[in-house]
């Protein structure tokens, strides 16, 4: 994408947005570096990834990205030798947990993130690196008496020493308290001191190491310590070195693990990169747009992202399927501009992966270019007008349009002649569209108000003016070409009956044919929406309906499983009951024939009467 474009449609302002959300040095790195992708199968997925992490923050959880730091510098410096400082050791130490609680977190939430989790599946979690380093190097970085056996010893004679040192001058202070300017022990170039006042500099004897700005007081290091002192910095000197060993251990690890760490960083800055495009969305209110190659951008709702949601007029916005070319008129101020921006810089946003301010469902194409003439760029160094300079990005543009751009212009053919602009205008978009290139363009000239009668791929607009209060709605209305409104207003603002009938009288038959057209097609706008409320309020009501009847049919349906299933019972239950009751009577037959030992007709018989008694 061109920068001026960029520029142009004050993208930089909303990477700086975005850069706010950023956790990480590393995330605000990568935006630092973003550019909006051509790439239709890129853009999708950079969507997807967006995606992803806006769910994460619809489920009310947090990845968790705190203590990550920018580790590479110190990486490359192991890598060629360096000494790691105890800074940088803990900042890697903190980078690796960092890294394992986010791949924790992405792994073990409740939802699948395909996106995310192929990227921290491949964070090494390098356990024993973090441990040896936070076995070795407390919070606030400093080498522990545990890091090793020998820097353990010799901290353990570096106190020793200290408190030798520190009993022998208190004595002085005791005895000698005279001699002294204070009773304390301090040091100087490394080495523990006394303050003796000067006169008595031969009585205490020893090493002057630095006096009072006076030169009253003299600090002094007495000759029965000077050994204990020699051997304080022999132990010190030892302890420097071991501490250098202990951190030189630790830098050649890490770099045995440079590979590993690097990975890492750059997995757990994409995924801050990722999230940052998050929380912008929740912060916009944006939705994830459908992405398409062909060119169409669907709308609905649409706002500025850079206006506040409080002040902002959102607006829908279509283009790339019935028609190509969209012409917005209106009075200046009006939001001609700002709509021209609008659609600009939401394609920008999503094809770096940015959801954009708009209702779900929304759809951007993916365009190769984004071209834009927006504002009066005249230059006095390169003596160009306002008609020079526009015509100069034009022809610029006009070298480079194709049917994969988007091309914004604004006041197109602006700032010469009105008959001369208005024909450029013309000539100008029908060779933007002969090129099938999608065309938002606004303008002033009342010859522009019919053209998208007399064009195929061509559809007017307007921005809406209350003359009944003199002020720009700000609505953009499809379909319907802006009038001036001039007459009106003037009549509101007092201007005599006469002067406005005259001036009616003056303006050319085809200028009033335009402006009769166009009011006509405001009254049917207007009765249109009128009817569309009323239809949508009685499809309203017919869903209404339709959901009481279904819920009744249900109901119904309920009650006559019911009333079935209790048919049945009842009659399960009666036919048991007489099977019950025929084998009673089987039963007692049996009995009777054993009794009075019945003939087998007689049983029959018996038999026959018993299933007659039972019908």
């Amino acid at each position: 994408m061109n920068e001026r474009i960029l520029h142009v449609l004050e993208y930089n302002k909303i990477l700086k947005q975005l850069n706010n959300q950023a956790a990480t040095s590393l995330g605000k790195d990568l935006i630092d570096a973003i550019s909006p992708s051509t790439d239709y199968i890129e853009v999708k997925q950079l969507q997807e990834e967006t995606d992803e992490a806006v769910q994460i923050i619809r489920l009310n959880k947090v990845i968790p990205l705190g203590g990550i730091y920018d580790i590479r510098p110190s990486l490359k410096r192991s890598v060629i030798g360096g000494l790691l400082n105890t800074e940088e050791c803990l900042n890697i130490a903190s980078t690796i947990y960092g890294g394992r609680q986010t791949k924790n977190f992405i792994e073990n939430i409740e939802e699948t993130f395909p996106h995310l989790e192929r990227l921290v599946d491949v964070i090494t979690p390098l356990r024993e690196l973090e441990r040896q380093i936070n076995s070795c190097i407390d919070d606030h970085g400093y080498v522990m008496d545990n890091a090793s056996a020998k820097l353990k010893g010799i901290r353990s004679a570096i106190r020793t020493h200290e408190t030798r040192i520190r009993e022998k001058l208190d004595n002085y202070i005791r005895s000698q308290s005279s001699m002294l300017s204070d009773a304390i022990v301090t040091i100087r170039n490394e080495r523990y001191v006394i303050p003796v006042k000067h006169e008595y500099r031969g009585t205490i004897g020893g090493i002057v190491h630095d006096q009072s700005a006076s030169g009253a007081t003299l600090f002094m290091e007495p000759k029965s310590i000077v050994d204990l002192n020699n051997q304080l910095q022999e132990s010190a000197l030892k302890e420097k070195q071991e501490i250098e060993r202990i951190l030189r251990v630790l830098s050649e690890e890490i770099a045995a693990n440079e590979a590993a760490l690097n990975e890492n960083v750059k997995v757990l800055g994409k995924i801050d990169f990722i999230y940052a495009r998050a929380k912008l969305a929740k912060k916009m209110k944006a939705a994830r747009p459908k992405i398409n190659n062909q060119g169409i951008i669907k709308m609905q709702q649409a706002r500025h992202p850079l206006i506040p949601i409080d002040e902002v007029v959102a607006n829908d916005i279509e283009i790339g399927e019935s028609y190509l070319s969209i012409l917005i008129t209106g009075p200046n101020t009006g939001g001609k501009t700002v709509t021209l921006k609008m659609v600009g810089l939401c394609t920008l946003m999503a094809q770096s992966g940015l959801q954009i301010p708009a209702l779900d469902g929304c759809e951007v194409a993916v365009f190769e270019h984004v071209f834009a003439d927006i504002g009066d760029e005249q230059s006095i160094e390169q003596n160009l007008s306002t008609f020079s300079s526009h015509m100069s990005n034009i022809v610029e543009i006009m070298k480079q349009v194709n049917r994969k751009s988007l091309v914004l212009f604004d006041e197109i053919g602006a700032g010469t002649d009105p008959q001369e602009g208005a024909a450029l205008a013309m000539s100008i978009l029908d060779e933007v569209i002969s090129r099938k290139a999608r065309v938002i363009a606004t303008t002033h000239y009342p010859e522009l108000k019919a053209y998208g009668y007399n064009r195929e791929h061509v559809i007017n607009a307007s921005v809406e003016f209350d003359v009944q209060t003199l002020q720009p709605t700000y609505r953009l209305l499809i379909g319907v070409p802006g009038r001036s409104n001039a007459f009106e207003i003037s009549r509101r603002l007092g201007l005599s009956d006469n002067i406005i009938n005259e001036a009616k009288d003056l303006i050319g038959v085809d200028s009033k044919s335009v402006e009769n057209m166009i009011a006509a097609l405001e009254s049917s706008r207007k009765q249109a929406e009128k009817e569309y409320e009323k239809a949508h309020q009685i499809l309203i009501d017919s869903e209404n309906l339709k959901n009481d009847l279904q819920k009744e049919w249900k109901q119904f349906e309920h009650k006559r499983e019911k009333l079935y299933k209790k048919v049945e019972e009842k009659a399960e239950t009666a036919l048991r009951k007489a099977r019950e009751e025929a084998e009673i009577i089987v039963e007692e037959m049996r009995n009777m024939k054993n009794e009075t030992s019945l003939k087998e007709h007689e049983w029959i018989e018996a038999k026959k009467n018993a299933r007659g008694s039972k019908a």
